[in-house]
């Protein structure tokens, strides 16, 4: 089934202790979408200036990525971010955010993306998100991202949201900001009562929880020996995990374990390389293969 992303394509200029990548194409759409692609049709909705060039477009048809949606605002510069990882790749440092055409960007949906079955609203303004949904028709699943400036600033949209969305995604220290309390658990709890039936915590290199009613599920990360990139990890992960829900089809808890899982691997990819490079390189062999050996790693029989 058809797959929505609304949210940011970027120019990334990303500096890590193993290397860096000057204009590279990122944004949390970019991400997704590419991730998704390989379990379902993706519909992208984004906005970009005069000086995105036709090449980062014709490979996002190339994955089967629906660009309709992509908005090309004539004379205006698409938005920029620049950061920096020390070695302790869970925390980003922003030296630089040039939102350009993204600061006034209004989503409106193509002819068919309506219909589409499979929602997600990466992190943007919540009052946008909800102009979005808005638009669509009768979704089967309808999921979220957002982060620490919107929890502050946007609060009360943030919350109107959070009612209209069965999974709510974020990082733990959002997590935290949102609940006002340290314990995950006691957050999970908080962030439950606002409306959605399901949250996943993202946790970078520890993994990522799901939070179902008082059921919890803890999923480690791939263990790997390099890692060059964590940008765009979380968008990847959310790709993977909304995608192979929308292949299946299945909303049951079982199956909403295994696309965690299909998000760690996707997520474990993205690391390996700036931008978008080790995504697109993929095949759908090496994805199965991961996700059959992360299997194993997190196997062992009862007593």
């Amino acid at each position: 089934m058809s797959i929505l992303v609304v949210g940011s394509v970027a120019f990334d200029s990303v500096e890590t202790p193993f290397g860096k990548a000057d204009e590279a194409l990122g944004g949390s759409a970019s991400y997704f979408s590419t991730s998704a692609s390989y379990f379902g049709k993706v519909n992208l909705v984004a906005v970009v200036g005069s000086d995105f060039p036709e090449k980062h477009i014709d490979g996002f048809k190339a994955r089967g990525i629906d660009v309709a949606g992509l908005q090309k605002v004539e004379g205006g510069k698409t938005f920029r971010w620049k950061g920096r990882y020390e070695y302790d790749l869970n925390q980003a440092h922003t030296l630089d955010t040039q939102l350009n055409v993204f600061s006034k960007f209004n989503p409106v949906l193509p002819d068919g993306y309506a219909d589409s079955k499979y929602v997600f609203l990466a992190n943007i303004d919540p009052e946008i998100q909800i102009k979005v949904l808005e638009q669509v028709k009768k979704p089967k699943l309808i999921a979220c991202d957002t982060m620490n400036f919107w929890i502050e600033g946007k609060r009360d949209a943030l919350k109107k949201l959070l009612k209209r969305v069965e999974i709510f995604v974020i990082n733990e220290g959002e997590a935290r900001e949102f609940a006002g309390c340290s314990s995950l658990v006691k957050a999970a709890k908080i962030i439950l009562k606002e409306g959605p039936k399901v949250l996943i915590v993202k946790r970078g290199e520890y993994g990522a929880l799901m939070f179902i009613g008082c059921s919890v599920f803890s999923a480690p990360a791939y263990p790997l020996e390099d890692i060059c990139d964590p940008t765009g990890a979380g968008d990847s992960f959310a790709g993977g995990f909304i995608g192979y829900l929308a292949s299946t089809g299945d909303l049951g808890e079982e199956n909403l374990r295994k696309a965690v899982i299909f998000g760690s691997v996707m997520a474990s990819f993205n690391v390996e390389a700036f931008s978008l490079e080790r995504l697109n390189a993929l095949n759908l062999e090496e994805i199965r293969d991961r996700y059959a050996e992360l299997k194993r790693l997190t196997h062992f029989e009862g007593i």
